[in-house]
Order: C-alpha cells, then structure tokens, then sequence
C-alpha cells in the first residue's frame, strides 16, 4: 500500500471543487501547473495570481531532507515548539557516503565515520515522527520517487534536485532548511507566483537517443537562468511516449536552467510506474482523476496562450549531447563534439566514465547501459576509461543484481558504488589523477562546475546519458562518436556498436527494500535527541540577533567576487559535507572558492585595517571580534547550484549584513532572506564596477523599509570620495517581518510561543 495514502485521498478528495472555486475567480482554461498551485494554497483567493510579481502561501502536502542538509534543518526545527511535524517528512542519508573502492567497503566506513551524525538524524528523526532512510538505502530524489512522489501533489526538499519528482506528475521544489521548518512547523510556506515555460515535446525518442538528451538541449536553449522564477511543464505526445524514470531525469536536471521545478502530466507511464513500485491504489486514485492531473485541452490546444513562452522540441530530430565542460548549459550535440575538442583544445582522452546519480540511476538507464556494455563483450570490447555505477537505490541496485545488468557491468570493467551520490557532489577520493592535472571525464550526473566532482579544478566534466557515458568509455576518447563511429576490438577486427536497448520497467517487478526504512516512534516524547556538547561535528544553534532598528553604517567590503560564484564557490561540499551540522566549523569554508576580483585569486581577500591578505573565514571573523559588519558584492545569478543554505547561514553567522549582487538564483536569494541578510540588487548594474577594494559601505532606508521601495548605498571611497547609489529588493510584507526579527525561523518560534 502507498504511503500516506490516507493524505493522498484527503487531497485528492477536494480537488473537484477547489479547481471549480478557481475556475469562478479566473475564469479561463488552467495549465497542469496552475492547477496543482491553486489547489495548494493555504486558504482560499478571490484573485489571480500573477507569475513573477505576487506572492503565495501555500500548503505542500510533505517534506523531504537528505542528510546533509537535514542536519542543519532540524537543528532549526528543534526550535520550532513543535512536538512532531505537521505533515509527512522523511531523512534519507545519501550525501555523507564517500565514493572510494566500491560499495561495500565505501558504506562500512562511512557508517563508521558518520557514526554520531547519523545517531542524530535518526534520534531526532524518532522524536518528531520523520521516516528515516538509512546509509545505503538511497539517494533521496530515487527513493521520493518509488515510495513517496504522486500526480497533483507538492512537496518541498532540500536539495535543489527535489524537481525529479515531477516525473510522477508532482510540484516538487528545492529549498532551504528554513524552508522546510516553516512546511514541518505547520507554517504557510511562502513562493513568489512562478511563471510558465511550456515545452511542447513532439516525435519519440530512438536510437540513440534519450530522455536525458531533452533536458540537455533545454539547457542549451534556456541557459542556467532561462528558467529562473518559473515552472516548466512539458506536454505533447512526445511527454507522453517517454518513461516516467525518463520524465524524472527531465525534471531533476531542470534544476540547472534556474527552474522553480519542472513536471509533466499524469499518463500511463506514470500509472504503469506506480504499479510497478507496490503502489497500485495510488495509480487506480489517479487514474479516477486524470482530468485534473492533466492541463486543460484548451491550453494544449493554444499553449502560446497561456504559457509564459513556448518552447517545441521534435524527438524525432533529437540527438544525443554532451553538456560542459565547467557549466551544464554548454550544450554540444553529439556530431559537434569532435571539432569542439580540436578547437578547444579539451584533453581528449577520458580518465573515468561514470553512471548513476539521481538523475540517471533508474531501471531503463541501468538496462540500457547494460545493453551496451553486453554487446561490448561480445564483440571483443571493454572499457577503456574507468567506469564507476552509483545505483540510485537498494530497490534498484538489488533488481538490477538480480537480472543480470551488474554482473555485465562488473564483468565490463565497472566498480559499482554505493547507492548514494559520492562523485555527483563531490563525495569522491579519486585517485587516478594528481591535483592539478587536466582531465576529462564523462558522468551521467547533472552539474559539471569546476572541482564539483573531485575538488581538481582542472577536471573538464561532459554531462551525457548513461547510454553516451557508457559507449564513451569503450573509446576512451571524447571524440568518439557512437553514432558514427567504428572501434578496434580484441582480434584487430572493426566493429560498430548498435543502439541501445532496455526495458523502462524489471518483467519481474522490483525487489523492495525492506530494510532501509525505520518508521518514526510511535510517542517520541520521550526520546532523547543526541548531541555531543564537545562535537566538532554537530552543534545546537543559537538565534540571530534581530534587527537593531537602525541604518547599518560603515559596512566593510569583505569580498567582491568576480564571474560565477555558485553556492559551491560559497560554502564548498565535498570533505566539508561533515560539518554541515556545526555551523561555526563549517563557516571555515565561506568563500574559499569565490574569485577576488582585485586579485584575481580564490579564497583571500584583504583586512582593509592591517592591509594583510588572508582566509576569507579568518577575515571575516577578524571584522566580526571588531563588530564591524560587513558586505560582499557579486556578479549575475549570484548563488546559483545547490540549495544548500548554509550558503546563507555562513555570512549571517560571521558578521555579514548584506549580499549586493546584479541577479540572484531563486533558492539562494530566499535562503538568504530567511537568515535575516539583505539580498540586494544593483538597480543599475554598471554600479558593480565604483565598488573598491578600501571602500566602506551604508545601506540607508531600512527605516523606511517597505515592499518595492528602493534602498540606497552610501560607497565612502579611501580617497575621500563618495559614490550614492540605488538599490532594489523583492523583500515582500513578510519577509520583511524576518528581517526585522532576525530570522524566519525567530518568527515562527515566536508565533508557536
């Protein structure tokens, strides 16, 4: 039986007449996305939303966290005043296990290392009535999908690839911590009103070609910020012929074109998926109302109607692509990519192909890639690069051992790792390779940003299918193209290798894992939640101060970052995902990898009083034991990546007041909000270029801080100049109530008070 299901039916329940209120206020036809979002608010409207100006209170139906984040978001809810969360929650512990020899050995050691972390999540998880997901059991996006995700629902997660679930027709969105306390706190949850990017998907994939290649073209076209603010729903009779796994990957991946989230409408691929996973009464429940789960016939009729823009793809025209390297939107179709390596001058042999992740580690990716790898061996073929498998889950992982895909891969020259996400973030000891040394590898992961996969700045990432990645490592060279292309095998004899084949679901339907979930107590009144006083590696929280009341004057310029500055420039993952729960041993990493423009290297900027150049953290800290507070000012789509917040808690932890910047990604920007920081935006950007290295800053206005109205920063320059200059805000009524009470999550714990 479904999880939840009794949640479900309530929801499913009123959605008739919600839609029917809403169609008496709007009075026109609802795309699928409109009709989640208007059955989700948190109480009834008399209006229309307007996507990209008004706010919403909404109502997700439930609540997931991966470990690493999850840390840092119940350490917030601890202080909450809640007894348990107000709606469905989970813990799934994927981020904290380092890719290293394989699975077995990898997990064992991670369990041991991560030992007090996960006693935490765990305890905590029992006291306040979370599921918890046990190391191993897999990553959070996969396991969502076969147990949890379902048409017309919404959820919250943290971690930016929380879309994934839009493959099961789901409003899914990445968050911050401060986010998720505000759903399991029974608090409305805020969303500025998206709008709608609609992609008309034609034809149907073959040959070579894959879900995956879809996303990647998207991303060429709309650029890591073309969907910044928006939902992007895909329809036609090309969504409808691709597997709901294939959907996921489309979804999870659209994360990294800026998407509020992105989904499809509820099909036979879908139900055919909920079948398979054990969930048979969810698919018989949504099958009863697929014409709400659907957009309305006249929107599909006329999409330019009543989509923001339209975008249409014929999958019959589709190849496959290759994305990077250094960002996911440098989208390369596969016939291309040859010239681009000679004229780029990228290194053309592959050191590692790697497969997997939660974005690519369903049943058909695994079958398909198998049936590659099969037709390898017969021909006198192995891989030629490394080749790592990161199975999405134990469900997956233990059908797929069952059918005979691991064992080819193994026997192919593949080491299966365990099923979590080690080398997607960065959780990978390669050894291959010194620091410094110019690679390529190819992954079928979704983010390719320097040093995200092995902390080497001078690895080139490609992003590909599973189908792609797999046949690259026969060749070993980027420029191989499988399409095309012929290999030498074993006896000297030319061969070509065939389009891939698999099946989208296991004949023999999937082997639960029955041993990775722990069901919350049933009273954890009593439970006590554990945390060493003298841990380096978990620590409780103390409140922001709120706002003193004043005009914040003499601001130091901490750091003007220059280019791209991602939340892995921000706050780096890899060795330092274990101090995710200890905010002031993790605050060590803040900025480390942002670009100092006034000298061009990463990681230092100057005390502006001793003129030394050191640590940002050291820095920063220097400016805090002084209370002198401080700013950073940054470029376009400042905080795009990750959903990590710790992004935003870091600067608010070590003194910081404001982040001034020319554009923002969505999460970081409400992430920055909710710690009580000023995100700010240049109302001219040219502005960026009379911030100077000596200069001291003051925001002014903040009395007068209302919706709309501008701020104005007073720039003192070390020559005795000064420059006033405009800023602009998107702090709404209520957020700026966080502001004032220095934090959101100070709000709430004065509200449940």
């Amino acid at each position: 039986m479904t999880a939840n299901f009794d949640m479900i039916k309530k929801v499913y329940s009123e959605y008739s007449d919600k839609l029917n209120d809403i169609r008496k206020i709007i009075n026109r036809p609802l795309t699928y996305a409109e009709k989640i979002l208007y059955t989700h608010l948190w109480e009834k409207t008399q209006k229309e939303f307007i996507g990209g100006k008004d706010y919403a209170d909404l109502a997700p139906d439930r609540v997931a966290m991966q470990d690493a984040t999850a840390q840092m978001a119940l350490l917030q809810f601890m202080s909450a005043g809640r007894k348990t969360t107000a709606v469905p929650s989970t813990v799934h512990c994927d981020h904290l296990i380092q890719a290293q020899v394989g699975a077995v050995d990898d997990l064992q050691r991670a369990n041991s290392e991560n030992k007090e972390v996960y006693d935490f999540l765990e305890s905590i998880s029992q006291k306040f009535g979370i599921g918890f997901w046990k190391p191993g059991a897999g990553i959070i996006h996969q396991v969502v999908l076969e147990n949890y995700a379902f048409p017309g629902g919404m959820m919250v997660g943290t971690d930016s690839h929380t879309p994934n679930a839009g493959g099961l027709g789901m409003i899914a969105i990445g968050v911050g911590g401060a986010d998720a306390v505000d759903v399991m706190a029974g608090m409305p949850w805020e969303l500025k009103w998206p709008k709608l990017i609609g992609i008309k998907l034609t034809g149907k994939l073959n040959g070579w070609v894959s879900a995956k290649d879809v996303i990647l073209k998207v991303a060429g076209i709309l650029t890591v910020k073309g969907g910044t603010g928006a939902i992007v729903e895909y329809f036609g009779e090309g969504a409808s012929s691709i597997s709901c796994t294939g959907k996921g990957t489309i979804c999870n991946m659209g994360a990294e074109i800026g998407a509020t989230t992105s989904l499809f409408p509820y099909d036979n691929k879908m139900s055919s998926y909920l079948n398979s996973t054990n969930r048979s009464d969810l698919a018989s429940l949504a099958d009863s109302i697929i014409d709400n789960l659907n957009a309305d016939k006249e929107v599909l009729k006329n999409p330019e109607k009543y989509f923001d823009s339209v975008i249409e793809i014929n999958l019959n025209e589709l190849e496959p692509y290759l994305n990077g390297p250094f960002t996911p939107d440098k989208a390369w179709p596969i016939s291309k990519l040859k010239n681009a390596v000679k004229e780029n001058n990228y290194p053309d042999s592959i050191k590692v192909s790697l497969i997997g992740s939660c974005t690519n580690s369903s049943y058909e990716d695994i079958d398909r890639s198998a049936s590659i790898a099969r037709q390898a061996l017969e021909k006198g073929l192995k891989a030629k690069s490394g080749f790592t498998i990161t199975p999405g889950s134990e469900q997956v992982r233990a059908t797929i051992d069952r059918d005979g895909q691991l064992q080819i891969l193994k026997d192919f020259g593949g080491v299966i790792l365990a099923n979590a996400c080690g080398p997607c973030i960065g959780m990978w000891k390669r050894m291959d390779i010194s620091t410094g040394e110019k690679n390529t590898i190819v992954t079928s992961f979704n983010r390719n940003f320097a040093k995200r996969n092995d902390g080497n700045s001078e690895t080139l990432a490609f992003v590909a299918s599973p189908e792609i990645t797999t046949a690259l490592a026969i060749a070993g060279s980027l420029s191989f193209n499988p399409l095309t292309d012929e290999l030498i095998n074993n006896k000297g004899q030319k061969v070509k290798l065939d389009p891939p084949i698999g099946d989208e679901l296991p004949a023999k339907g999937f082997i639960k894992d029955e041993k990775g979930f722990l069901a919350p107590a049933k009273d954890g009144s009593r439970i006590e939640v554990k945390v060493n006083p003298q841990s380096d590696r978990l620590q409780i929280l103390k409140p922001f101060e709120p706002w003193s009341g004043n005009d914040l004057h003499d601001l130091a310029v901490l750091l003007k970052a220059k280019g791209k500055c991602t939340t892995d420039h921000i706050s780096m993952a890899g060795p330092w995902l274990k101090y995710r729960g200890h905010l002031d041993n993790i605050s060590n990493n803040m900025f480390i990898g942002a670009i100092n423009t006034f000298t061009g290297d990463a990681g230092k900027v100057k005390n502006v009083f001793t003129k030394e150049y050191k640590a940002v953290p050291e820095v920063a800290r220097e400016y805090k034991n002084k209370s002198i507070g401080w700013v950073v000012i940054g470029d376009e789509n400042y905080g795009e990546g990750s959903s990590r917040e710790h992004a935003a808690m870091e600067p608010r932890f070590l003194g910081g007041k404001a982040i001034i910047v020319k554009s923002f990604a969505r999460i970081h920007e409400t992430n920055l909000k909710k710690q009580g920081m000023l995100p700010l935006t240049f109302a001219d950007p040219n502005d960026y270029e009379k911030i100077k290295e000596d200069d001291f800053v003051s925001i002014i206005g903040l009395n007068g801080f209302v919706p709309g109205k501008q701020l104005h920063l007073l720039i003192k320059h070390s020559d005795g100049s000064e420059d006033s200059i405009s800023l602009n805000h998107t702090f709404n009524e209520a957020q700026i109530k966080w502001f004032k009470a220095g934090s959101a999550l100070n709000l709430i714990a004065q509200t449940n008070k």
